[in-house]
């Protein structure tokens, strides 16, 4: 148990921590934090606390104003950071819990504090990992004898995103203008995106990286893997269509990608390790592992339209349905020599399952357009409208192993993260600029020349927006970790 009060269907026990860039209205400077609770640990005001043999001698890093410097320790500091932080804020250790002044300067509540982005990201790259997604999409276009391409089943398919539109949530996004060909018949034609969709993925950051020229083994990728975040790829799927052949997506894909603020160490989400897919044919041996290396995280995808009074679900799905592992992804990522680097993104793709209601896309759940989305009420859906509020959530949910007591309750359901989607602003102008002084900023906004737009949100830290009412997007896990002693 932790000193500090965390209520019993909080996001953040003591066994999450996950990490995160925070600034204050009274300290406007980004600074490295742990969630804990309804509360964000400053790092760099307790880090004369990290006292360990690897983080004795680079105390620095968390003076940082972004986590690369950390992620690249790699993983003995990591573990070393995260037993620190459960020993501090355990309630058997008193070196924290005792000192009212450092508990004081050290401890923020999250509801007055502005999230960042939590590294510099220097390159992100998108995996297309999901069968179902890859099937359904090649369904579409190309008709069910040719769903997949000859590759598919052999390597991690992926492309070269643009690191530059990553953003966190709470970033101003406008809808993308360019290129589209509705009638295959007719010349193109330029104007603000008509179809556009989210993508339900996950991404991790990369911790250490790899020296150009030097391929990272399959038996060490883990070692590379700092944590994971929530993603939504927005899509424009009207420009991507006309401008994909032959070098896949561009302005389709490159005007913004949001990711949740909060980085979840991988560590707390060991415990929900599932075996891998099986992969036929089997993959050439520099894929191969058979170390467990997905996870068990319920997702699902929820719509809330202008005068609904209460958001309908529309997708339920699971990262465990992913064909290629994270393992794999970095592995192939890296085969020809290409340099890694701490704080690039690598995102899975679309996460999308075998059933019609586990698919992770508009595209996929409109099937092209082709039937909308019943909402309730007389409401309907194919692609996102004005005003729209899209809520992606995901559950983690942690057994008692044999030998483990659990601690009460041993079966426990955890919201892992959510982000709402909001399209809303006035006729041929900008959307105002969020409401961050004293609270978190906690949407994206995507807003075109004619009032359309598109804005991620997420719950359970409360923020406003244009006088709408917003959350902040999170993941959250749980985790058997003993603590160690003070």
């Amino acid at each position: 148990m932790s000193f500090v009060p965390v209520a019993e269907d909080s996001d953040f026990p003591i066994q999450n921590l996950p990490y995160g860039v925070f600034s204050t209205p009274d300290n406007p400077r980004p600074r490295i934090g742990v969630a804990i609770g309804d509360q964000i640990l400053d790092l760099s005001v307790i880090k004369h606390l990290f006292t360990g043999p690897v983080l004795s001698k680079h105390q620095d890093v968390f003076d940082q104003p972004a986590l690369n410097s950390f992620m690249g320790l790699g993983q003995t500091a990591w573990r070393e950071a995260r037993e620190s932080l459960q020993n501090l804020l355990s309630t058997s250790c008193a070196r924290l819990r005792d000192d009212t002044d450092l508990r004081r300067r050290a401890f923020t509540a999250q509801a007055s504090a502005a999230m960042h982005l939590p590294a510099a990201i220097g390159d992100y790259t998108d995996f297309y990992s999901s069968r179902q997604h890859a099937t359904n999409v090649g369904i579409m276009f190309r008709g069910s004898e040719n769903a997949l391409m000859p590759n598919w089943l052999h390597l991690p398919v992926g492309y070269h995103g643009r690191a530059s539109s990553v953003v966190v949530s709470g970033t101003p996004i406008r809808r993308p203008t360019g290129q589209m060909r509705p009638d295959d018949a007719k010349p193109p034609v330029f104007g603000p995106c008509k179809l556009l969709d989210m993508e339900l993925e996950m991404a991790f950051f990369v911790g250490p990286g790899n020296n150009l020229g030097e391929p990272v083994p399959i038996s060490r990728a883990h070692e590379h893997i700092f944590g994971m975040v929530l993603m939504n790829d927005w899509s424009a799927r009207d420009i991507q269509k006309w401008e994909y052949v032959p070098l896949g997506p561009f302005l389709g894909k490159s005007f913004g990608t949001t990711i949740s603020p909060w980085v979840v160490p991988m560590d707390a989400l060991l415990p929900f390790a599932v075996p891998n897919p099986e992969q036929d044919p089997k993959p050439l041996p520099y894929l191969r592992h058979d170390r467990p290396y997905t996870f068990d995280i319920n997702l699902s995808v929820s719509l809330k339209g202008e005068g609904m009074s209460q958001a309908a679900t529309i997708c339920r799905s699971n990262f465990k349905y992913m064909y290629w592992t994270m393992l794999q992804q970095l592995t192939h990522h890296s085969v020809n020599g290409c340099n890694l680097r701490p704080g690039d993104l690598l995102a899975s793709g679309t996460i999308s399952g075998p059933e019609p209601e586990s698919f992770g896309s508009l595209l996929e759940l409109s099937w092209r357009g082709t039937k909308a989305i019943d909402l309730g009420n007389g409401q309907t859906r194919k692609f996102l409208l004005d005003g729209d509020e899209v809520i992606i959530t995901g559950a983690l949910r942690t057994l008692a192993a044999l030998g483990h007591p659990p601690a009460p309750p041993s079966v426990r359901l955890l919201k892992s993260s959510s982000c709402k989607t909001e399209t809303r602003s006035p006729l041929n102008s900008r959307p105002p600029a969020p409401t961050t002084s004293f609270l978190s900023p906690c949407t994206w906004l995507l807003s075109g020349p004619h009032g359309s737009g598109c804005c991620s949100l997420c719950p359970f830290l409360v923020a406003h927006f244009s006088r709408h009412r917003v959350h902040q997007a999170h993941l959250c896990c749980g985790s058997r970790r003993a603590f160690l002693p003070c």
